[in-house]
Order: C-alpha cells, then sequence, then structure tokens
C-alpha cells in the first residue's frame, strides 16, 4: 500500500456496456455527468485513513456512479464488514435516502462474523453524526430477509462477498433474497475478485475469484437481467495464480514476508464490477 494520503481525483467511466440504462427507473442515471454530493462523500471526514489508502485499487466513486447510486437511494449494502463503503454511503444518503446495512447474524456461527457485526454495531454507535440513520438489519441466510421489506430498495450492493457465499453454499438462495427486496428495475450492483474464463468451480472456491459466466448464470437464475459491465476494478497486473489464492495479495498478505514485494507490487486483485437489473 502506498505510504502516503492518496490524492482523491474525479474520473469518469470508460466501460463497455452491454445495455442501456433505463430512464425512470432506480440508477437510470448512471452515465449522466459528476455528482458533487457523492464527490464530497468520498473526500469527507467519515472515512478512515486506512480506508483511503485503497481508493487507488477500490476506486470508490466511479464504481458507485457505475451503478446510478442516487442521493434520494434506499439502499441495501450486504456484509459490509468493517464498514469500507459504509463510511461513503452513510453520509451521503443521510439526508435524502436510507442506508441499510445488512450485516452478519450477531449469533453467527463464525466467531469472527460475530466480532465483525459487534465492532461494525460499535463504529455505527461511536459517531451519530454520520451513522444515526442506518438502518442495522442482518443478512439473510435463506432466500427472504427478515427485517427489510420486500420492494423496498432501489440498490443491493455487494463489495468481494459472492466467493465467499459460493464456498459456504448459500449463493443462490441470497441471491433471491436481493432480488426479493428490490423494486422492479432495481439495481443489483456487484464487484468481484475474476478467474480466468473456464476455472473450474472447485478451483473458484479454493483461490477466491470467481469467472464472470458463474456470477452471471447464477445472478440471472435468481431473476436479473445483466445490464452492463465495467473494468473500473480491473488489475491486469493480477495473474489470479497465487499460493493462497486471492488472500496472497494486499490488503490480506496471507503469505508474510514469503514473496511479499513481488504481491505487494502486483497490488489488490483483478476485478469485475457487474450491473443487473431486476425483471419487471
Amino acid at each position: 500500500m502506498p505510504p502516503t494520503r492518496r490524492t482523491f481525483s474525479i474520473a469518469m467511466i470508460a466501460a463497455p456496456w452491454v445495455g442501456p440504462a433505463r430512464s425512470g427507473q432506480p440508477g437510470s442515471s448512471a452515465s449522466a455527468g459528476d455528482d458533487p454530493s457523492l464527490q464530497a462523500a468520498v473526500a469527507g471526514p467519515a472515512r478512515s485513513e486506512a480506508h483511503r489508502l485503497r481508493d487507488g485499487a477500490r476506486h470508490p466513486y466511479e464504481t458507485l456512479r457505475f451503478f446510478g447510486l442516487q442521493a434520494s437511494h434506499t439502499v441495501v449494502e450486504l456484509a459490509p464488514g468493517a464498514g469500507w463503503y459504509t463510511e461513503i454511503l452513510a453520509p451521503y444518503l443521510r439526508a435524502r435516502g436510507r442506508l441499510v446495512a445488512a450485516h452478519y447474524a450477531r449469533d453467527q456461527g463464525s466467531d469472527e462474523r460475530r466480532r465483525s457485526r459487534q465492532n461494525f454495531e460499535a463504529k455505527l454507535a461511536r459517531n451519530p453524526e454520520w451513522y444515526d440513520r442506518v438502518q442495522l438489519a442482518t443478512l439473510p441466510h435463506g432466500d427472504r430477509f427478515v427485517d427489510v421489506l420486500a420492494g423496498s430498495a432501489d440498490q443491493v450492493l455487494t463489495f468481494r462477498n459472492l466467493h465467499n457465499w459460493l464456498e459456504d453454499g448459500t449463493l443462490d438462495a441470497r441471491l433471491r433474497a436481493f432480488h426479493t427486496v428490490l423494486k422492479p428495475g432495481g439495481v443489483f450492483g456487484v464487484v468481484d475478485h475474476r478467474a480466468a474464463p473456464g476455472t473450474s468451480q472447485a478451483q473458484q472456491q479454493r483461490s477466491g475469484y470467481l469467472t464472470e459466466a458463474l456470477v452471471t448464470d447464477r445472478v440471472r437464475a435468481a431473476g436479473f437481467e445483466l445490464d452492463a459491465r465495467s473494468e473500473v476494478n480491473a488489475n491486469p497486473k493480477d495473474g489470479r495464480d497465487h499460493p493462497h489464492g486471492v488472500w496472497s495479495l494486499p490488503p490480506t498478505l496471507r503469505g508474510g514476508d514469503a514473496d511479499r514485494a513481488r504481491l505487494v507490487a502486483i497490488g489488490e486483485s483483478d476485478r469485475f464490477t457487474h450491473r443487473y437489473r431486476k425483471l419487471t
């Protein structure tokens, strides 16, 4: 990671379109102009220094603009972890929209996920000036949310989570749940680690890298259509062949000092960015 703060700059997205945005639907202004309010949220005081340092790999402004995010939207952020995107979404949506943070359950079987939920709740409580209007919800394990109304969301967003749900066998059921809470025409925004075409499912589960074909097939089966793709989070330096899968790379660097300089030079993983819509 770079040792100094990244200077924030705005770049409009240059991405191949699979289909045009549809006017009058949630997220329909995906390609329309700059959004000063979103720029301010990305540059704002809610963000930790550690999170800012990853902007060069995660491109939050460009990614959210590609998804067509608007300040009046109701957004469900899936598995927000430590709140990397929450620090942007909550201030941006606070005045006119609504953020629903769907975290893992308090009684989740994994100690790591339980601690993550507890730490996230503490983060929200410490900073009411940004997070007092965030609705904390529970990520469904099956095909229904228990605390998010059906048809209530303009957008459902997930950042590097699908590979976990493929591994634990819950991906298809969760996708159906995400579909249920979206409004007709609503956006399902996905960023995840990209495997080479033809990679076996077993290798995808081991490595954390997913093929775009697998993701597209599974998401379509849940009732979505692929609206557009973007290369905004691509990293051509990532050859995807690492001893600990995607976790070999920053920020995890699971291998410790072994080959560390080379892995740091590669940077974070190569990622695909897809925008789907709920079929009406």
